[in-house]
């Protein structure tokens, strides 16, 4: 679980410009168990920005068995994430470049 809050807290930062902490994790599915050996891929995009948070969905997948090898999806999650100021206060999220606000 900490590894899908990591892998979403990336596009967060990108997308707040500036430091985010996790205020929820609105889903989180384990599809299939991760076994020792598996190589796992994590994807994780926004989904919605607000005022102060933005929304990432996370998806997971494992590579198995590297003779024949085979991807499947084993843990799909949605967190929110909100914009800190440096003194660790929610702050406004900025718009996106090129997007008029």
């Amino acid at each position: 679980m900490a590894q899908v809050d990591i892998a979403g807290s990336i596009p967060a930062t990108r997308r707040a410009r500036g430091r985010v902490a996790t205020v929820a994790v609105n889903a989180f599915y384990f599809k299939q168990p991760i076994t020792v050996g598996d190589i796992v891929s994590f994807y994780a995009q926004v989904t919605r920005v607000g005022t102060t948070s933005i929304t990432v969905d996370v998806q997971v997948f494992a590579t198995r068995n590297p003779a024949a090898p085979m991807v499947v999806k084993v843990t799909e999650a949605t967190l929110t994430y909100v914009g800190l100021n440096t003194d660790g206060s929610k702050r406004p999220i900025p718009p996106e470049p090129g997007i008029p606000a």
